[in-house]
């Protein structure tokens, strides 16, 4: 599977921004899918887990102090997954990654080198 970000830039704070991720390959549908961000200043491999969303689109799951402001869907007929943040503050400055994976118990587990370039997303004060 391959995987496309974009719909990254530059926002204001209390903003709304929506990511998308564009999935392709024969195995699309063999994963469920989700989101990690590296902030600045850390380093990159060491990316936190955003949200994930089965590829059937019924379970989602979230950082828990993230929730509240992000939201994960998904458009299966175009094999695109989406991730809106509502209300950005300067702490969601990070380069944001798309993942295949697969859900067990609930928690997302990305595939070893199944992810996208990254969208970076600044948000100034």
């Amino acid at each position: 599977v391959n995987l496309v970000e974009s719909g990254g830039g530059q926002v204001h704070a209390g903003g709304i921004l929506t990511l998308s991720c564009a999935a392709s390959g024969e195995d699309v549908n063999d994963y469920d899918y989700g989101w990690t961000r590296a902030s600045p200043g850390k380093d990159p491999d060491d990316r936190e887990f955003v949200a994930g969303i089965s590829r059937a689109g019924d379970f989602t799951s979230y950082a828990d102090d993230l929730k509240d402001r992000y939201t994960i869907s998904s458009d299966n007929a175009k094999n695109l997954v989406y991730l809106q943040i509502d209300n950005l503050k300067p702490e969601d400055t990070a380069v944001y990654y798309c993942h295949a994976g697969t859900f067990a118990d609930g928690v997302f587990y990305p595939a070893a080198g199944y992810w996208g370039q990254g969208t970076q997303v600044i948000v100034s004060s």
